[in-house]
């Protein structure tokens, strides 16, 4: 894939799919990642701009049904404009660009400017969608055929050239896009042409999104059943025997933490893991990093330790951060694994563990009870008296550990490998959704992210005031315990000290406290 030239800049018109951000193309994302600019549309993902250098332009361009918006022609505009100016530009359009997403007129635009550009194809949400709601489009015995059809025409035209006759008689599957606000005139229409009034339909909104909405009917009787549940855009609309499937395929909405909204606090860079943990399991995590993790403001200690590695009989890492800090450190001073040579290596948990594997070095032993207190035990048993120990870890942590190592006999070096802060946060848009009780679940994998994320509340009024109608769950009973002296109350507590743990914690809480099918279908 080529950049295109400084002069003239390159346009990409990127198909960003229908939600999911696991259905963008690997081309699209490497269109993403080389990306001056991002002109995005309201049905784009915004996670998709993840993708993006943090460096790139973001510019929305609207596109929300009757709503105010950028014309076309400003956005052709733009396109022009910035491809003008040298920028490779990404133009990126929900679904695919050629399926009703008006790319075609975008492309005509940048190869009327001159300007070098290639159009990346994206998974159309009029097959994407109904497949997540457990409905194939086309089925051996009851649809040979698929049509696609407009539902919102271009107002300009003088009247519809949709043929009705032509399609109340399809025997296959018809899927109307962008419809939903014009859904009595669609049925009226097919009822009018003499399509069977019994006809399956379905209507899904939000689409492979965790937040899917999907309801069904008839031609008789789906206007009445969109209008009590107040249905809104986005939603796709599917019309044959397919729809039947449904009660059989529909898979997505039966997973077990669907419809659910989950706060995640972790640091950014881990928060990526524990969200495709609960994504398995259908929530929708929302990320709010509460730690940003930094070096320390000295490495003296750090080093001095390096430095006499070959005086330590134990090193003992309790936590992934501690496990990277330590090990880059080394590598800074062209050390590597060779200088670990006779040390005893302790781990905290299997997480901390496989990640010292991943640098080559292997856990002697790893404590049943994944804390502080499960390593105080373990050591014991291993007989530290008389022994030097090396942990390295975060600037303010429990001194349980190195207070009952002494204790034991050992000579105990606790070297500062990392700190752990409060990172900069956009918090209106997580506030007004705990307003909302849109967040079902609060998780909380350390004390830090508890104590920072009470931080980013004005009271402790107001944070027990939002929190009333979430439930909190805890990795472990010390992060639980902080979370009740900031005021709170805890849901649910893992078994053990593990992220799968948590998210199986939260599957088993739902599963016993609401045995209902997921929330979002209607």
């Amino acid at each position: 894939m080529t950049h295109g030239s400084k002069t003239t800049g390159k346009v990409f018109i990127v198909g960003a799919g229908p939600g999911d951000p696991g259905l963008l193309t690997l081309k699209g994302k490497a269109c993403l990642e080389q990306a001056d600019v991002v002109l995005f549309d309201y049905l784009a993902n915004p996670a998709l701009l993840d993708f993006s250098p943090p460096e790139s332009e973001k510019i929305y361009v609207g596109r929300r049904g009757r709503g105010t918006y950028r014309s076309q022609d400003e956005i052709n505009q733009l396109l022009v404009n910035k491809g003008r100016e040298g920028k490779c530009v990404v133009r990126l359009k929900g679904g695919d660009p050629f399926v009703f997403g008006r790319g075609g007129e975008e492309a005509e635009v940048a190869a009327e400017a001159g300007l070098s550009y290639e159009v990346v194809p994206g998974v159309t949400s009029a097959v994407a969608v109904p497949a997540y709601a457990g409905i194939p489009v086309t089925h051996r015995t009851l649809a040979s055929t698929v049509t696609f059809v407009t539902g919102h025409e271009d107002p300009m035209k003088a009247e519809s050239v949709l043929e009705w006759p032509r399609l109340a008689t399809v025997n296959g599957t018809l899927v109307f896009l962008m419809g939903v606000n014009n859904l009595p005139t669609i049925v009226e229409k097919l009822l009018a042409e003499g399509k069977e009034p019994q006809t399956p339909v379905a209507l899904i909104r939000w689409g492979t999104y965790m937040r899917q909405q999907s309801l069904t009917g008839t031609l008789v009787d789906i206007v009445g059943k969109a209008k009590s549940v107040n249905l809104h855009p986005p939603t796709v609309i599917v019309i044959g025997a397919v729809v039947g499937l449904r009660d059989r395929l529909n898979w997505f909405e039966h997973r077990p933490l669907f419809g659910k909204r989950i706060l995640v606090t972790r640091p950014k860079h881990q928060s990526a893991a524990f969200s495709r943990l609960l994504e398995g399991f259908g929530a929708e995590p929302v990320e709010c990093a509460t730690l940003e993790i930094i070096p320390p403001e000295s490495w003296k200690d750090m080093d001095e330790a390096i430095e006499t590695l070959s005086t330590y009989q134990w090193l003992v890492l309790t936590s992934v951060n501690g496990v990277r800090a330590f090990m880059e450190r080394l590598k800074f001073h062209r050390r590597d694994i060779r200088s670990l040579s006779g040390l005893r290596l302790c781990c905290i948990g299997p997480r901390t563990a496989e990640e010292a594997d991943m640098f080559g070095i292997h856990a002697d032993c790893i404590p049943d009870e994944y804390q502080a207190e499960g390593v105080i035990e373990t050591m014991k048993q291993a007989g530290v008296a008389g022994q030097r120990v090396l942990i390295p870890r975060a600037e303010v942590a429990r001194e349980i550990l190195p207070q009952q190592l002494r204790a034991m006999g050992a000579t105990v070096d606790v070297v500062t490998a990392y700190r752990a802060i409060p990172p900069s946060v956009e918090f209106g848009q997580l506030k007004q959704q705990l307003q909302e009780r849109a967040i079902h679940f609060m998780t909380f994998a350390s004390s830090s992210t508890v104590r920072n994320f009470c931080q980013l509340f004005e009271s402790q009024e107001e944070l027990k005031q939002l929190a009333t109608h979430t439930t909190i769950a805890c990795i472990g009973p010390i992060t639980a315990k902080t979370v009740e002296e900031c005021g709170l109350s805890v849901g649910l507590i893992a078994k053990e000290n593990t992220i799968p743990a948590l998210a199986e914690a939260i599957v088993e809480y739902v599963q016993r406290d609401e045995p209902v099918e997921g929330m979002c279908s209607v």
